[in-house]
């Protein structure tokens, strides 16, 4: 899977994207350290071991380089993104659960860290080893990084 690059000054407004979520009783926060537990264990449960040591290491990082998507009313996680967990300027882990999707928890999550990411100062992104190429570029205009394949992960044990 190619790596993606992301012009984050071009970033499109999100705030419908976000209230629409809301009047669905979910919300998009930036999770506090007494949570980690709860990220890991959702990431675990969800997804595997590899994804969740990443995003432990969003929990290293002031501020917290990761938001989840909850639900308001069980206050049960239902997904999670990363940043800056493997790589600077890099996006990922991510992943929402397969109950959920559909809801656009997904781009809403890619959005809050890519506006995140621009905020702490980057220009650009890379969302790595990217699995869905056309909704990352119909999300945030992302392009695939020519020759990027197998990128930073090419040396993982």
């Amino acid at each position: 899977m190619p790596d993606m690059l992301v012009k984050l000054y071009e970033l499109p407004d999100s705030s419908a994207v976000y209230k629409a979520l809301e009047e669905k009783g979910i919300r998009i926060i930036r999770p506090m350290t007494p949570n980690k537990y709860k990220v890991h264990d959702f990431v675990v449960k969800h997804f595997h071991e590899g994804w969740a040591n990443e995003i432990d290491t969003a929990f290293t990082r002031f501020p917290v380089s990761c938001f989840i998507a909850y639900d308001t009313n069980s206050k049960e996680i239902l997904g999670f993104a990363g940043y800056d967990c493997t790589y600077k300027a890099y996006f990922g882990p991510t992943g929402v659960d397969e109950a959920k999707r559909g809801l656009g928890i997904g781009k809403a999550l890619l959005l809050r860290c890519m506006e995140a990411l621009r905020d702490e100062g980057y220009g650009y992104a890379i969302i790595g080893s990217a699995g869905p190429v056309d909704f990352y570029n119909k999300c945030v205009g992302a392009t695939v990084i020519e020759g990027s394949v197998p990128g930073i992960y090419a040396n993982l044990i």
